[in-house]
């Protein structure tokens, strides 16, 4: 994956019904150029699927989990822009300390959170995780 597929990847996520004419003026490029990326990522497996997006409230019995992930060497960007494509990964972090990235993971069920975590499990350069279920957030303000 070049910056183009990583820019590409980036817009859907944040508006998967954005039309391929608004990406290849965003990004510079035709729209075959466009049609032919997004079939690719989907014949490679990195985009998995497309999905609509709720506010939090709206889905009180969504099971939300975090995901500390250890990378092997230096496939930090391979393991980003995996991880950028699954579609049970809500936001992605970069951390320091024993993990190098957090992510926050959303399901509406144990079933789909085991297909997610088996995914992520999958993508070359993880090295090591370990998840923790979220049971109850405290407002401080």
């Amino acid at each position: 994956m070049d910056a183009t597929d990583q820019a590409l990847i980036s817009y859907l996520r944040k508006n998967a019904r954005i039309n391929v004419a608004t990406l290849a003026k965003k990004l510079g490029v035709s729209r075959g150029t466009i049609t032919n990326r997004i079939a690719k990522l989907e014949d490679a497996g990195i985009i998995v699927g497309y999905t609509v997006r709720l506010r939090p409230d709206v889905q009180p019995n969504e099971i939300r989990a975090w995901m500390s992930i250890a990378i092997e060497g230096n496939e930090t960007r391979l393991v980003i822009a995996s991880l950028m494509g699954e579609p049970g990964v809500a936001v992605l972090h970069d951390t320091n300390g024993r993990w190098d990235l957090l992510a926050e993971l959303r399901a509406q069920n144990l079933s789909e959170l085991s297909q997610v975590l088996e995914r992520i499990r999958l993508i070359r350069g993880i090295s090591n995780t370990e998840t923790s279920f979220h049971l109850q957030t405290y407002r401080l303000s």
